[in-house]
Parts: structure tokens; sequence; C-alpha cells
């Protein structure tokens, strides 16, 4: 667990890296009840235990981070990750990520404990930008990323479709002062 004040987790809470072994089926939990319930993804269908070997096999390949916190009874409460912003090689700089939090969970502050984190691991592996997509109407997320420092840097109005409603996607952006060396190529 990182040492600084403003990254520790809660009390009888641990910071811990995710596996596929020991947190694939919690994850899987976390995204299906969001995709179920809300619009924090655009999908329509609760992913299957599968789709968890190829998620992990991303952000291994990636060198992606996937942080999660952990109650005292090892139940998974929170996890958030970064990974590929678009897939040209001058958006190496650049990545996407998420969080999410179980809902037994939320308004705990895990969701600001997970995103400082990721911002000290996107630091280290020298990335420049962290990108949001956020649903529009998630103002807990939006409120969240703009009290990181992130940027509003655009919506695409009526992007998705969910619910019988559209969807109108926000990106917000955090601009990091990483890379020391940018380079091309």
């Amino acid at each position: 667990m990182n040492t600084h004040a403003d990254l520790r987790a809660p009390q009888g809470t641990t910071l811990v890296d995710c596996t596929h072994e020991r947190h694939a089926d919690q994850i899987l939990a976390i995204f299906n009840e969001a995709i179920a319930t809300s619009t924090a993804l655009y999908d329509y269908k609760p992913r299957p235990p599968e789709a968890m070997v190829a998620w992990f096999q991303t952000k291994q390949q990636g060198g992606f981070p996937v942080v999660g916190i952990e109650n005292e009874a090892g139940e998974l409460m929170a996890f958030a990750s970064y990974g590929t912003f678009r897939a040209w090689p001058a958006f190496k700089y650049s990545v996407e990520h998420s969080v999410y939090v179980d809902a037994r969970f939320r308004g705990q502050g895990l969701g600001l404990v997970l995103m400082r984190a990721l911002i000290e691991r996107a630091r280290a592996g020298q990335v420049h930008v962290l990108v949001g997509g956020i649903d529009a109407s998630n103002e807990g997320s939006i409120r969240l990323h703009e009290k990181l420092g992130f940027k509003h840097a655009g919506t695409i109005r009526e992007a998705g479709f969910k619910f019988g409603r559209w969807l109108d996607l926000a990106f917000y952006q955090l601009t990091l002062d990483t890379p020391e060396k940018p380079v091309d190529g």
C-alpha cells in the first residue's frame, strides 16, 4: 500500500494490484451491475466470465495498472484502470481510464483514492493525458474528476442509446507534466 496520505485507502481497507486469479469474478460482478443499472457502461448485456481473461490479458500486455480497494474480508470494493486511448502510435502518451465502485460501497471516497493512485501510476508510466469518457448525466463522476483537476474537453451529443433514451458522452482530461522527454516513433 502507498504511504502517501492522499493515496491511503480508508481504515480497514487495502489498496491492491488486482489479478485475474483473485479479482476477475469480483470485477465482473461490478461491471455487470453497472451494465444492468446505470449508464456508466454503454453495454446492454452482462459480460460472461470468459471476457475477463481477454480483459486482464490486454491490461497486462499494455502494462496498464488495475488497482483496487479490498475490505478486511477480502471483498473488492472498487477498482480502476486505464488502457489505450486510441490505437495509433501518436497517442502513445494518452490513456483512457475508468473507475467503478461496488454499489454497496459507494459514497465512501473510494473513487477518489483510486483515481489518485491511477494518476500516480500514470506519471510513473510517463503518461501525458488521462481521458475519462463519462455519461453527461453522471454528476458524481463529473464532480470527482473536477475535484482532481480534470477539465471538460468536449461532449458528443446523443453518442449512445440505452434505457430508451439518447446519452451524451462527456470527455474530461487531465494533462500531466510527463513524459520528461517525449519522442516520436
